[in-house]
């Protein structure tokens, strides 16, 4: 699929990363936080709705930790 003659597979995949690069790169920030500074890389409870509820816990932590820092910065 890659290699063949006339084949612009690699060309639409490129244009197709660089189209969804700056959405990407946000999200991924966030995850990447939360890892680091959230303890995400594993999972405190097991099963499905006990994980999702951590991501959430976590999720809304994010949130108003960026929240205080924003009101913070614009109250200044």
């Amino acid at each position: 699929m890659w290699w063949r003659p006339g084949d612009d597979t690699l060309r639409k995949l490129r244009r197709w990363n660089s189209a969804i690069q700056r959405v990407r790169c946000r999200i991924e920030k966030i995850f990447g936080t939360w890892k680091r500074s959230y303890g995400l890389r594993r999972m405190r409870w097991r099963g499905l709705a006990k994980a999702s509820l951590q991501v959430c816990l976590t999720a809304m932590a994010y949130n108003l930790k960026r929240t205080a820092s924003i009101l913070g910065t614009a109250a200044a």
